[in-house]
Formats: structure tokens, C-alpha cells, sequence
């Protein structure tokens, strides 16, 4: 009579409850090899991923960035200390193609024609995207440079050197379309 129908007090036909299922050794060793297999999975699939979009590291050795970094302050105190007037027009003609115009002027304003100059489209988190810009000299202080880069968010790092000595350098974060 457990899986017979019965009329309750007012009038509907019921079914009895079901007992409930036993839990065996089976079943629970199922539900353990079922949960560790999709942990497994889920962790080859994600240490795929990181190893395969994994760039590398920015410095390839702390200590030596550590050591530099007193040198990198000082140029950037002469810099300042310099007064000049750099500016930049990043111009996207088309598609992925890029225009890079720079113009140098000293403290008193005049054009600074006679730097070797060195830039970088660098991408913020994947090394392998970096662009080097071939900055050519235009004459009266303005140096072009052109390349392909894709949009999104880039670090546009600019050099001028002269007689051996970075005399300038510029890092900005730019967003392409």
C-alpha cells in the first residue's frame, strides 16, 4: 500500500511518499571522481591559459632595476632642469596604421634638429605587441615616425639622445581607436 493511491480529507487522490534513496559506496565514490575530475580540468584549462598568455616579465632582474633606478632619477632631475617644450600628435590615418610627429623646442623656444631619437608603441601587458617607431628627422625640431599598431591602450616611450647621453625621455599612456 506505500505506492497506492489514498483520498486525503477532502477528496484529492495522493500518492504516498516515496523512502528515500540510500547513499551507497558507489554512488559517494561517483560523486568524489565526478568533483575531482571537473577540479582537473578546470586547473589544466586555466594553467594553459596563463602559460600560453603569459608575455613575461618587464624587468629581467629586480636587483639590476633597483640599482638603476638612482641613475634614472638623476637624468630625470637634468632633464627638468633642461626646461624643454616637447610635444606629440598621434594621428590614426586609418585601420591600424599609426603617425607619431614630434616636436622639440629648448628653453628659449628654438628647434632641436641635431637628437637621435628612439621611441616605442609599448604594450602595458604583452611584450610580444611592442612596436618600434622609426623616428626620421623632418627638420625644425620635428621628427615623424609611422607603424601599425591595433587599438587599445599603449605606452608611448620616447628618447632623445646626443653625444651618447639620453638627453630626454617621455612615457605616456595613450588610447588608440
Amino acid at each position: 500500500m506505500d505506492n497506492e493511491r489514498r483520498d486525503d480529507h477532502m477528496g484529492r487522490a495522493t500518492t504516498a511518499p516515496r523512502a528515500p534513496r540510500e547513499l551507497t559506496g558507489r554512488a559517494v565514490l561517483l560523486m568524489l571522481l565526478a568533483f575531482f575530475g571537473v577540479v582537473i580540468v578546470v586547473n589544466v584549462i586555466m594553467a594553459r591559459y596563463a602559460v600560453t598568455t603569459f608575455a613575461g616579465v618587464e624587468t629581467e632582474s629586480s636587483y639590476k632595476a633597483g640599482l638603476a633606478f638612482a641613475g634614472e632619477h638623476q637624468a630625470a632631475e637634468r632633464q627638468a632642469a633642461r626646461h624643454w617644450n616637447v610635444s606629440v600628435q598621434l594621428q590614426s590615418p586609418g585601420g591600424q596604421a599609426r603617425e607619431v610627429v614630434v616636436r622639440v623646442l629648448d628653453a628659449a623656444g628654438k628647434p632641436l634638429s641635431e637628437l637621435l631619437p628612439d621611441g616605442e608603441l609599448s604594450h602595458p601587458t604583452d611584450s610580444r605587441r611592442d612596436v618600434a617607431l622609426d623616428l626620421q628627422p623632418l627638420g625644425d625640431g620635428r621628427y615623424r615616425a609611422r607603424a601599425v599598431a591595433g587599438p587599445g591602450q599603449w605606452d608611448l616611450v620616447i628618447d632623445f639622445a646626443q653625444g651618447g647621453e639620453r638627453m630626454f625621455r617621455s612615457k605616456n599612456r595613450v588610447q588608440l581607436p
